[in-house]
């Protein structure tokens, strides 16, 4: 099952349609059966998890140097908006530990990268990124949580929520603060690899307590939960990402701009799937002596839904290319993210509405598109902080 790319002279071209049709047959053949039960049940998806391990997932942005695939931006969305067909919630599992791996790869010391990164690619090690506190969401300057040098080690102080993977998972990349009084606020805040376990013997360190997994509207089966850090301490030189305080501001900015990207492939896999939904039901479903398919209120729908998904498509497609070539893409990123996820949301609102009453039952997948659909105009960023974010780079970037 696991993932072997193609030799160079083959071109990236087959390397990447081999891992989709591979990956395609997984979804087809592990996950649509088991998808709804799960996600109603709100279990983990522990097998699952197992099989995108040995399918080389969680090394999917990993240099090959440190074991991973090394895939583009441009086909791991495209990974992404194929798995969100089937169910969103397994790519929140993969995106939070790429973030997290992504900070090291891109931020690490060649010792931080050499230890962490061969261990993140193989799921030996897997965990998330931690940045959301009870009082500290999109403003991140706002975080509390602690952390002070005490000899060559920190001392973590804090709590954090809405986490995914902080509790299935090993390990997160912590934003903290390591100087409270410096102004700018970001000036003081760092960023730490900071395990729940020991990386070499699995056992439990002390000083980090797991809270509740959330309930949620949607999303359900992959864990979000709490975490707390009670005098837990971790290895400055192994921990400190680079090496150097001050630097976890721009660090955590730089792994959201993966996210929000990652957010709206999302927003394309379910904005397709929901439009096929709806094109399927359509062609079954009768009113007044003929298919509804055929009614013009109908097609007025599907048309607006179709152009709106390949819309978000082509945008996602341009901040994976973006994203691919270096540099700065929060405007690109942020356009993605807003207009897919708010795609995603009307295509699967339309989609119920086309379904009718069976739209609001759980014998038909569209009730779960529905409430997935919500979770990706909230997260990575609101969609009012990314038409913010869109609006000062148009203007940053167009001087008069």
């Amino acid at each position: 099952m696991n993932i072997q790319t193609a030799p160079a002279d083959t071109g990236a071209a087959a390397d990447d349609q081999a891992i989709l049709d591979a990956i395609g047959k997984w979804l087809d053949q592990k996950v649509a059966p088991v998808a709804a039960q799960m996600e109603h049940d709100d279990v983990y998806p522990t097998a699952l998890v197992e099989d995108m391990k040995e399918l080389g997932l969680f090394g999917a942005l990993i240099a090959p140097e440190y074991g991973g695939l090394g895939l583009s931006a441009t086909t791991y969305t495209r990974i992404i908006a194929r798995i969100s067909e089937e169910w969103m919630s397994l790519t929140g599992v993969l995106n939070s530990h790429l973030m997290m791996a992504l900070i090291v790869q891109r931020y690490g010391t060649d010792a931080q990268k050499t230890y962490w990164l061969p261990r993140f690619a193989t799921g030996e090690l897997r965990g998330g990124l931690g940045l959301t506190e009870p009082d500290a969401g999109t403003d991140l300057q706002a975080v509390r949580t602690t952390a002070k040098r005490v000899g060559d080690n920190y001392v973590v102080n804090g709590a954090k929520m809405w986490i995914t993977n902080c509790i299935e998972g090993d390990v997160l990349a912590l934003l903290v603060k390591t100087d409270g009084n410096a102004q700018p606020r970001h000036h003081g805040m760092s960023m730490l690899i900071v395990p729940k376990i020991d990386p070499e013997t699995r056992e439990p360190i002390a000083g980090v307590k797991v809270g509740r997994k959330l309930k949620k509207l949607g999303y359900r089966g992959v864990d979000t939960g709490e975490i707390a850090f009670d005098d837990y301490e971790c290895s400055a030189d192994l921990c400190l990402v680079g090496g150097e305080e001050g630097r976890g501001f721009y660090m955590a900015t730089g792994g959201l701009e993966l996210g929000r990207i990652n957010i709206a492939a999302r927003g394309v896999g379910i904005a397709r799937r929901a439009l096929h939904e709806a094109i399927k039901y359509s062609q079954v479903r009768k009113t007044m002596g003929k298919l509804i398919c055929e009614h013009q209120a109908i097609q007025l729908k599907l048309g607006e839904m179709a152009a709106k998904t390949k819309a978000a498509e082509l945008l996602v497609e341009d901040a994976a290319r973006a994203f691919d070539a270096g540099g700065r893409v929060d405007m690109e990123a942020g356009m993605a993210k807003w207009f897919a996820s708010e795609t995603a949301l009307e295509v699967a609102t339309e989609s119920m509405r086309i379904h009718g009453g069976n739209g609001y039952s759980e014998e038909y997948p569209i009730e779960r598109l529905y409430r997935d659909a919500p979770l990706l105009c909230i997260g990575e960023g609101t969609n009012e902080m990314q038409r913010i974010i869109i609006a000062r780079q148009l203007i940053a970037r167009s001087k008069a």
